[in-house]
C-alpha cells in the first residue's frame, strides 16, 4: 500500500505571514531572539576560557596544590604508619630516586602519580612528623614536586581508595629504568621487610 502526502495549502490572502500577528511585531521578535543568542555565544566563550586556566589533574592523580598542601600519616594493615596525601592517599617513593633525581618520568607516569605543588605554596606536616619537608623541580614539565626528607613523593593508580598500599615493595620497568617503590614512611627510611600487596613487576598492572 503507499501513501501520499498532501502539500499543505498556502495562505495566498497572508502571503505566508500567521494571522494576526503584525510584520513590525515579528520583525521586533526576530531582534531579540538575534540578541540573545549573540549572549549566549559570548557567555559560552568566556566559560571556555575560564576553564582552560583552570589546574587540571592529570589522570585524576596528580595533586596541585593551590593555596596549601598538608602531608599526614595513618597506619595501614601489613605495613605500618605510611605518609598520606591531603587526600588520604598513601604516599610512595622510589629507592632509584633517593637523591632527589627524578627518574620517573614519561610512561612511568601512567601510574605513578607526583605530588606536585604551585609555586609560593608551603607545605605542612601533620603533628608527630617531624621530618622535613620540600621540593624538587622536574625535569619533563618544571613542576615542583614535594619531597620528605629529600625524597619526591608519588600516589599509585592501583590504590584505589584511602589505606590502601598495592605499591608498597612493588617492582617495575619504563623507559629501560628499573624500579623499587616503597611506601613513605614517618622516619624517611624503607619499611622493613613485609611483602607487596600486588605481584612485582608490569604484569601486576590491572585496571
Amino acid at each position: 500500500m503507499t501513501s501520499k502526502s498532501t502539500p499543505a495549502a498556502k495562505d495566498t490572502k497572508n502571503h505566508g505571514k500567521r494571522p494576526g500577528v503584525p510584520g513590525s511585531l515579528i520583525a521586533g521578535l526576530a531582534a531579540v531572539a538575534a540578541a540573545g543568542l549573540i549572549a549566549a555565544c559570548s557567555s559560552g566563550s568566556s566559560s571556555a576560557a575560564a576553564a582552560g586556566s583552570s589546574t587540571q589533574q592529570a589522570g585524576g592523580g596528580t595533586q596541585q596544590a593551590g593555596g596549601g598542601l598538608t602531608i599526614s600519616s595513618r597506619q595501614v594493615t601489613g605495613v605500618g604508619t605510611v605518609l598520606t596525601s591531603q587526600s588520604g592517599r598513601t604516599l610512595y617513593t622510589p629507592e632509584q630516586e633517593a637523591n632527589g633525581s627524578i627518574k620517573c618520568t614519561g610512561s612511568c607516569l601512567s601510574f605513578w602519580f607526583p605530588v606536585t605543588m604551585a609555586q609560593g605554596v608551603t607545605p605542612h606536616a601533620a603533628s608527630g612528623l617531624a621530618g622535613k619537608l620540600g621540593s624538587v623541580k622536574r625535569p619533563d614539565d618544571g613542576d615542583l614536586q614535594l619531597t620528605y626528607q629529600g625524597d619526591p613523593l608519588y600516589t599509585f593508580r592501583l590504590d584505589s581508595a584511602a589505606g590502601q598500599a598495592h605499591g608498597n615493595n612493588f617492582t617495575d620497568s619504563f623507559g629501560g629504568q628499573t624500579f623499587l617503590w616503597h611506601v613513605a614512611t614517618v622516619s624517611g627510611a624503607a619499611p622493613a621487610g613485609g611483602q607487596p600487596a600486588s605481584p612485582s613487576g608490569n604484569s601486576g598492572y590491572s585496571y
